[in-house]
């Protein structure tokens, strides 16, 4: 009887038992446009949502840190899972540990936002025409731009290097006052920008597009990627599937409910100057470039193969994502 007694026991148990371990994601955040899918991700529980289709126990949380350094700090001492990197911290990042647990890869796209070289100069037709003087600003000296400013130096002008010396880092806000003739001697010649920033500018009828990253790559390329570790993909190899169903939701109400999307962003990133009707405006200039695959990997690699920043660069961009982005339409 009491061997019958412990087996029922036994059964009721294993019975009652969750379906699986309680699978903790922490993500990190930063500010601007490009995080909104991980603010709608966030709002509608759109992570949780998913794990639940795979029985997953998905607790997650949205950790905010002010710039990427911070971010790429926390992920290594592993106060955070996954962050955002833009491509080349990612690559750097992905050679920088390889053959390690603490080697990271890529688990999902954010965005893939056109970048833009403005100015409201009318000589000022291609880079070819910026004077040695010139200064050319852009949100910081690491930020996706200057890659797209030194492959366009690159091809155009010979040396990938050439106009370094003329960039200057300025705040995205900062980008129309920069832009003045009104400022004199410190005033910049063109200013290397972001969504929203660059639409909010080209309203102005004596602003004009100097050059684009769909130009410079022939194509997309992701402004923004999430990372995280080998070692955290292999003991939680079904995230980054949950997470790019995730992302690719939110992109979806991106692209079908601009309105609503805008009111998600503007609750995580009150503003007194970027109105609900103003950012919805944007994101329909720009509906297209949320979701989960990545761009512009390989090109980006071959770039800093040439110029020492990596040592060996992948031969593939499928070489630096985790296995659930393989059949993604990335490159």
């Amino acid at each position: 009887m009491r061997g019958r007694l412990c087996s029922l026991a036994a059964l009721i148990a294993f019975f009652a038992a969750p379906a699986s371990a309680q699978e903790p994601v922490r993500i990190g955040i930063g500010f601007g446009l490009a995080f909104l899918p991980a603010y709608i991700c966030e709002d509608l529980k759109l992570v949780e949502k998913y794990g639940k289709e795979l029985h997953l126990d998905v607790k997650v949380s949205y950790q905010r840190y002010i710039g990427a350094g911070p971010m790429q700090q926390a992920i290594s001492s592993g106060a955070i899972d996954v962050a955002p990197f833009g491509t080349a911290p990612l690559l750097a990042a992905w050679e920088k540990a390889k053959g390690t647990p603490q080697q990271i890869f890529a688990v999902s796209g954010l965005t893939s936002m056109p970048l833009a070289l403005l100015s409201n100069q009318s000589n000022l037709r291609t880079i070819a025409d910026l004077k040695p003087t010139d200064r050319i600003a852009m949100p910081s000296l690491t930020a996706p731009q200057m890659y797209l400013l030194q492959m366009q130096a690159e091809k155009s002008l010979g040396q990938y290097d050439r106009l370094d010396g003329q960039v200057v880092a300025l705040p995205p806000s900062d980008l129309v006052a920069a832009l003045s003739p009104a400022n004199g001697a410190g005033a910049v010649a063109a200013y290397f920008a972001s969504p929203p920033y660059s639409e909010l500018a080209l309203r102005d009828g004596a602003m004009r597009t100097v050059l684009t990253s769909a130009q410079v790559i022939n194509g997309k390329s992701s402004f923004l990627l999430l990372g995280a570790s080998h070692a955290y993909i292999e003991s939680h190899p079904q995230i980054p599937a949950v997470i790019d169903k995730a992302m690719d939701e939110a992109a979806r109400i991106i692209h079908d409910d601009p309105r609503r999307a805008a009111q998600i962003y503007l609750t995580h990133e009150p503003s007194r100057t970027l109105s609900s009707p103003l950012i919805e405006a944007v994101l329909k200039d720009i509906r297209d470039e949320f979701g989960s695959p990545v761009y512009g990997v390989k090109i980006f690699a071959d770039f800093m193969g040439r110029h020492g920043e990596l040592k060996s660069p992948p031969r593939s961009w499928k070489e630096i994502v985790a296995p659930a982005l393989l059949n993604s339409p990335s490159s």
